[in-house]
Formats: structure tokens, sequence, C-alpha cells
């Protein structure tokens, strides 16, 4: 799925007004009734609501959905901001349709003109929408204080008042909506964790825009979901053999850490990878013989104790077709030659996480050591160790997708959103995965699913596009079946397989 901008919205819905063809007042028709028969199919039947309206084309959909509301004998009161100049055509239509309502219309010209809010009003924000190109001001600054104020449930249409939808409104006045009823597809501000207390449960509404300009109209980002998954998951020849997905290495493991490289070890195998080595330290090989069977095994010498050495690596590393390496690796000083010595054996794409990108921080010659499209997978704190700190989220997708065309690289940056950022400078968001994730392991396991999925020949970015969804559908998986706050990393890789059959 496309995530479009400002002007991208605005131009798909140009195109569908002329090649529906429909008029710009039966499309904000069709956008409001969306958003009327949805408060009607989630509890809210029955409902009073106070709607405050701009005089642009999001106030016209906020005067459609008070006009529905009120056909319907719900108690409507609608609060219009009022700067002495007539709005858009669509909502001087839609103002003098619903004169002919019970609905209540107040004008709002002044603070003076602000009044409580009923305790029990749903408040729905039709203010500014998604066109605004500078931050609330004046009286629209004070009446979105005023809704955050009230303690009333908020339900934003289109996009939560003062908020950017492509670049960052950090500093903005901006209305805390509880949830936001949005159009056809989603907007790049949905998926900044910056904007989490201002868009709260984003519910996205089909209003039928014409599907054909997706064929003409590209995006710099796209969402990922099922359907882009499923088309890149390859079916299995039944006559193959071990050898035909694969040989796999992780490095990873240290005293204490070898949690990590268990997880990463067994999500490796539980992707379809046909045949993986571990290299750990000694003082790890009895917990992952033991923990992970179907992997072979091979350790360094004299590392027995904490901090006594570090994770063996032969000098056949370049006999894989894949490495995942950091997992659980351990802040070691010998670290560095490590990494050295597996990016010079071995040119084939890999995968580093963990101390492997935190020795990479500390080691900045490191970066350009990396063989060319391999994937990182840093979460924000480690991303910025690497790169630097950034003003806001949209600046670290920016800089994110810098650095994957510099360095040639797949940056997968993880969080609720996962974003992949490409050297040929697509970025991709995830759509799957829940918050039960946010716990100790679940990275390791990303690793692990992304360096099998490398080593059957998916090409870089279809691993890793393929690894953070099914990653994170394992997550949504194992969550229905036991809890969001009872979720462990080793549920993920219980449900990988479930995850495949979904595809």
């Amino acid at each position: 799925m496309q995530i479009f901008a400002t002007e991208q919205i605005r131009a798909w819905d140009e195109y569908t007004i002329r090649h529906e063809p429909i008029s710009s007042a039966d499309l904000m028709e069709r956008a409001a009734t969306a958003c009327y028969d949805w408060l009607l199919q989630n509890n809210y039947k029955g409902r009073s609501f106070t709607i405050f309206c701009g005089k642009g084309n999001n106030g016209g959909d906020g005067l459609v959905i008070a006009r529905l509301l009120a056909q319907t004998n719900h108690t409507v009161t609608v609060c219009i901001i009022e700067f002495g100049h007539k709005g858009t055509e669509d909502f001087q239509v839609n103002l003098a349709r619903l004169h002919s309502t019970t609905a209540a219309i107040r004008f709002i010209p002044a603070e003076e003109n602000l009044h409580p809010i009923p305790a029990a009003d749903v408040v729905i924000d039709a203010l500014l929408g998604s066109g605004i190109n500078r931050p609330a001001d004046g009286l629209t600054a004070s009446l979105i204080q005023h809704i955050n104020n009230s303690g009333n449930e908020v339900i934003a249409i289109d996009i939560p008042s003062g908020l950017f939808v492509d670049h960052s409104s950090r500093g903005n006045v901006v209305v805390k909506a509880h949830k936001t009823l949005s159009f056809q597809c989603f907007k790049p501000a949905f998926l900044m964790p910056e904007n989490a207390e201002s868009i709260g449960r984003v519910q996205l509404l089909d209003i039928g825009l014409h599907p054909d300009f997706l064929k003409i109209q590209d995006s710099p980002f796209e969402l990922i979901d099922r359907a882009m998954v499923s088309q890149m998951v390859q079916s299995r020849n039944p006559f193959s053999h071990k050898g035909d997905y694969g040989h796999a290495a992780i490095v990873a493991g240290s005293y204490g850490m070898m949690g990590a490289a268990v997880l990463c070890a067994r999500a490796c195998l539980r992707s379809g990878v046909g045949k993986l080595t571990c290299h750990v330290p000694a003082s790890g090989y009895n917990i992952m013989q033991i923990s992970v069977p179907e992997a072979m095994c091979k350790t360094g010498e004299n590392a027995n104790s904490a901090g006594a050495g570090e994770t063996h690596v032969s000098p056949e590393m370049d006999k894989y077709d894949v490495i995942g390496i950091g997992p659980g690796l351990g802040a070691h000083a010998g670290n560095s030659r490590l990494l050295y010595s597996v990016f010079e054996q071995n040119r084939r794409p890999m995968v580093i996480d963990a101390d492997g990108l935190n020795t990479v921080a500390g080691d900045k010659t490191l970066l350009g050591k990396i063989p060319p499209q391999s994937i990182l997978t840093p979460h924000p704190k480690e991303f910025e160790r690497l790169f630097g700190k950034t003003a806001n989220d949209y600046d670290r997708i920016q800089t994110a997708l810098q650095k994957a065309a510099e360095y040639n690289l797949y940056l997968v940056l993880k969080g609720r959103y996962t974003f992949i950022a490409s050297p040929d400078g697509k970025g991709y968001f995830n759509s799957s995965g829940n918050a039960g994730m946010a716990s100790g392991g679940t990275g390791d396991v990303l690793t692990g699913i992304i360096t099998g999925l490398l080593a059957q020949k998916y090409p870089p970015q279809q691993a890793a596009i393929a690894g953070v969804f099914l990653h994170g559908l394992s997550g949504d998986l194992a969550a229905a079946y036991t809890s969001q706050p009872s979720l462990i990393a080793s549920d993920l890789v219980d449900f990988l397989g479930q995850a495949y059959q979904a595809l």
C-alpha cells in the first residue's frame, strides 16, 4: 500500500473527480458518510456530539457528519471558527443543508465565545485537515487547547488539527485525538512515534478513490502488508534438499548472553534455512548444542568465563551463503578485529545487529568495510550511535535513507512501524506487530529470520521486507493466543510457522 503526502492525496482526490467522474461535493458526502457509518457501527449510536469545524473542506466533512447524525435523531452541536470570510464552496453548500436539521450551530469569532463542552458529548475535530502548512495560532490554537482540556473523547477527521502530514509537528499546538478516521491510505504522520499522543488509534476508511491513480503516481514510501509479502514468499520444490535452502552462519553469544544466540539460531532455522552453523564462545557450546540440536556449532578457545575471550571465527567464513552477526556478542575489545575478519572473508550481504552494530558505532571505519547490500537492524539508540542524533522522527527517516544510499546498505530501523531504508531511496513501513513485542530478545529473533531468508536466496530487499512482516505477524498471532503483556521472544519463534501459513 502506498503512503501519500499532502499533495499526492489532493491529486488523488482531483483525479477521482475527473475520471469517475464525481463532483467534489459528492466526494465529500462519500467521505463523511463513511465516517458516519463507522460511528454507528462502533457503539456511538445514540450519543450526543459536539463538532468543531473550520471553513475548509475538512470543516465541510464535519458539516456532513453533523447533518447525517442530526437526521438520525442524535443531539448535535456544531461550532464553526469564524474569521469573517466565507468557507470553500463545498463548505458553504453543506452549511446551507445543515440549517434544515435540528443541529445547533454556533459561530466562534473570539475566545470569549468558547463554551464548556457537555461532559457526555463525543467531540469531533474537523477544524484544519491535512492541508496546513504552518502551525496553528491565535484563535485556532486556543480552540485546539479548549478541546484538549475538555476531558471528552475526541475523534479527528482525516488528521488531528495542527498536525503536519509530512514533516515534524514538534512544538505545534495539536488536537490530542483518541481516534483518527482517515481516508484510503496511511499518511506519514500516522507512522511517526512522536505523533502517537495526537493520533490515537487510526482507522482507515475506503472512500472509493479511483484505483487507476496508483498506476501513475509513485510514492517514496510504501506500507508493508500481507498482500505484498504473500507475493514474495517462495514455495518449495517437492524434490528439493537442504542444500537448496542455503547454509547460514550465526556469529553470536558471550558469557551470560547465550540466550540471544539461541533465539537468533532458532528463528533462523524456523525461517526455513537448509543448514545452520553457530559460531559461539566455548562457554556457550553446551547451551547451544542442547537448545538448538538442529544447528552445527563451532567454538573458540579459552572463552569459558565472562570477558575471557571472543567468539571464534574460522578462516573458512567465505563458505557460508550468509552470516548473521551481533546478538549477545557483548562489549569486548576484540569485537572490532572479529568484524574486520568476517567482512574481509565473506563479501556476500549479511545481517548485523546488536553488539555488532555497537562495534561499528565505536569504529566508524568499519562502515565502509561492510559488504554491499547488507542489512543492519538497529533500534533507535543503536541508530543514533551509528549516525548521530536527529531532531525528530522525520529527520531520522531521511538520515536512514541518506545513509542507506551512501553505504549501499539496507537499514531496518526497529519500532512500532519498523522502517526499512533501501539504498535506491525507497522507504517501507511495516504494518504488522504489537506492543507485546517490546520485550528483550525479539530483535535477536528478527536477525535470525532475515538471515535465514537471505540464505534461501531471497534478494536483500525482499529478505528485509518479508522478515520484518513475518516477525510482526508472528507477534500478532502469539499475542492473540497468550496476550501482549505475557509475550516473550520465544513465542515469536513458536508462531513463525503459523505466520507462514497465514501467507
